[in-house]
């Protein structure tokens, strides 16, 4: 497939790529067929060498994208095949910055082919995966067509955009049997997983609590007025799903975070990574302990006034009857001298916290009883999950755990939107199936996502919330 030297309009691109049988009827209905092994059965013995088995991979949206086509060019036996963006500037501009790196490389560096249009890299069947970045809104519709397409996938946080794609998007890795993380990439930090391996070990005694904090200095949105499409963007491919609106400003590339048809608030926005550690930590070796109870989310916009439809400041509560989690946000006040870590969790011995890439633990009186840091940063994460696909190493944070991290956080926004507590409802759980432990696609935890429609969908308020109205004509994702 040649290299288009500017972006194809829809009906161009209809025209001379085979994904124009999706467009013409469903985007969800992809075709593809795969004619050729995917780098993991080639190494499913888990014997070969680390570079043995090439993996080509394509990066979908270079904003925080551009992390992860570093990554790409960093990791051995990673062919960086295709960049994309909606953004003609920014296609350009991350082309100059792979090409400055070959110059600077000791190894030539092969540029990869760029689009605008995402499904382009999904009709190469050279590709082994997609790397997605783009806004939340896209991430599970791009990630179930990717499943579809045979690609194994890594999908930015929060990985969904409300809790019927959290479903939908595990269903698609588990139908097409692909391996699919998720970037909260403190998973795979070795300190991290020490960590919580320790408070599991019982280092700080039975756990009864976590406090997840995230503070910032954001400034107020500004007007959405009407404006121009700026030069070289395409506003209807950056929309995707979402039923269209008119082009406004203070919208792309970051704003769309603080309006509820694009993004998730900051509790979806940074609290996933927070939140994702509280229930990591608490929940025990063998996953979630005790089921989810009540989650509450009380806050307002203190700061901004109302020009964004998310709150900037507030915080969430999650009951599990035994323990409990608590996030706080501030997005709009650094409150720098609180010094507060990232996470803290409670125990009937003591306290760690998480702070950075690394922890310290504490006695009940105050006393530091064991610390460590390590490695940090994307690379670690992204190197996991090219070593699944070798079939080397299980993901670290395989989309199933992802999501229902991500849950919490919909959940959350669910009731602060409702001005609702929500409170989960008696369900009769069916009897567990043993997992198979040879399968690497199955999640051998007793999982809490299947049935969350029926624990937590209890209301025509929360109904209304549990998914997207409407998808724009084409786009509503299917698996």
């Amino acid at each position: 497939m040649t290299t288009p030297s500017s972006p194809l309009d829809r009906r161009d691109f209809l025209a001379t790529t085979s994904l124009g049988l999706i467009a013409a009827s469903s985007i969800t209905n992809p075709t593809w067929a795969l004619e050729k092994p995917l780098a993991q059965s080639a190494t499913a013995n888990g014997t070969t060498s680390k570079t043995a088995d090439r993996v080509r991979v394509g990066v979908m949206g270079l904003g925080r994208g551009m992390a992860h086509v570093q990554s790409a060019l960093a990791t051995p036996g990673v062919e960086l095949a295709w960049i994309c963006d909606v953004d003609e500037k920014r296609l350009n501009s991350g082309l100059k910055a792979i090409a400055a790196k070959q110059d600077q490389a000791s190894a030539k560096i092969v540029l990869p082919q760029t689009t605008g249009d995402f499904r382009r890299i999904l009709d190469d069947r050279t590709v082994d995966a997609l790397v997605i970045a783009a806004p939340n809104f896209w991430q599970a519709p791009a990630t179930i067509l990717a499943c579809a397409a045979g690609k194994h996938v890594y999908v930015e946080k929060p990985g969904s955009h409300d809790p019927q794609e959290a479903i939908w998007m595990v269903e698609a890795a588990r139908k097409h049997k692909r391996h699919v993380q998720m970037g909260n990439q403190r998973r795979s930090w070795p300190a991290i997983q020490e960590a919580i391996s320790k408070l599991h070990e019982g280092v700080i005694g039975r756990l009864t609590y976590a406090r997840c904090w995230y503070n910032n200095l954001r400034k107020p949105v500004g007007p959405q007025s009407p404006a121009a499409i700026p030069a070289g963007l395409n506003f209807e491919l950056w929309q995707g799903p979402v039923p269209r609106r008119d082009y406004v400003e203070n919208l792309v590339h970051y704003q769309w975070h603080w309006f509820w048809d694009y993004g998730n608030g900051e509790l979806g926005n940074n609290g996933i990574h927070a939140l994702d550690l509280a229930r990591w930590g608490l929940g025990g070796r063998q996953g979630e302990r005790d089921h989810l109870l009540a989650v509450s989310y009380l806050g307002g916009h203190y700061h901004l006034g109302k020009t964004q439809e998310s709150p900037d400041t507030g915080g969430c509560l999650f009951d599990y009857g035994t323990h409990g989690i608590l996030w706080e946000g501030s997005s709009s006040h650094a409150r720098r001298p609180d010094k507060l870590p990232f996470v803290e969790f409670y125990g009937e011995q003591g306290s760690l916290s998480i702070e950075g890439s690394g922890y310290r633990a504490f006695d009940m009186d105050g006393a530091e009883i064991a610390k460590n840091t390590g490695t940090g940063g994307d690379l670690i994460h992204f190197e996991n999950f090219i070593e699944a696909i070798r079939g080397n190493q299980p993901l670290q944070a395989e989309i199933e755990e992802g999501q229902k991290s991500t849950m919490l956080c919909h959940l959350g926004n669910i009731s602060w939107r409702t001005g609702q507590t929500l409170h989960a409802r008696e369900v009769t759980s069916p009897s567990a199936q043993p997992a198979d432990q040879s399968d690497p696609f199955v999640n051998s935890s007793t999982s809490s996502l299947s049935r969350a429609n029926a624990l937590w969908n209890s209301t025509p308020e929360i109904n209304g919330l549990w998914t997207r109205p409407h998808y724009a004509p084409g786009f509503a994702p299917q698996v």
